[in-house]
């Protein structure tokens, strides 16, 4: 599937048992095709969250079979604190997110991601959807030093050069 939409993967997941996947940038309904394609490329059982919005009728189970957990964003739930307990609860997890949290230009990225993988302990591994190069480009992990601005700031920058499909 990923070679149908004409990309490749470059670079290597962490053989690790825990992480959080930030994949950006976040610019198009083409994002999800692409990130899918490469999830089940990888044989990655990473979970994601989606607005609750796009779970509906018969595309609610497939979302929901490949990962997908679906979240209403006008209702405060402590989504962060939810996603941390279930780190907590699996002996293995992969969480991935766009960090822009929207496909519209933003000049700040949330920092649900952020305070996640520093909640559970984990890295953040990011991955570049790269539309100019047609790859899926993983990065080496990172770990958080609890300066979340210095932080996000370097994570953005490992992000510069990367062409998202209407950016």
């Amino acid at each position: 599937m990923l070679g149908a939409l004409g990309f490749r993967v470059e670079g290597d997941l962490p053989n690790l048992p825990k992480f959080v996947i930030i994949a950006a940038p976040h610019t198009s309904n083409w994002d999800f095709p692409v990130g899918l394609a490469a999830k089940l490329a990888l044989g990655l059982g990473a979970v994601w969250i989606g607005k609750h919005t796009i779970f509906w009728g018969p595309f609610a189970p497939i979302l929901r079979a490949v990962g997908g957990i679906p979240v209403d964003r006008s209702a405060s739930s402590d989504v962060v604190g939810q996603i941390v307990a279930e780190f907590a609860r699996r002996p293995q997890m992969v969480f991935a997110l766009a960090p822009e949290g929207t496909r519209k230009k933003v000049e700040r990225w949330k920092t649900g991601f952020y305070h996640v993988a520093r909640g559970a302990n984990v890295p953040i591994v990011p991955v570049a959807l790269d539309f100019g190069s047609r790859a899926v480009r993983i990065l080496p992990p990172f770990t958080t030093t609890g300066n979340v601005e210095s932080d996000i700031a370097e994570l953005r920058r490992l992000f510069e050069g990367v062409k998202g499909r209407n950016r």
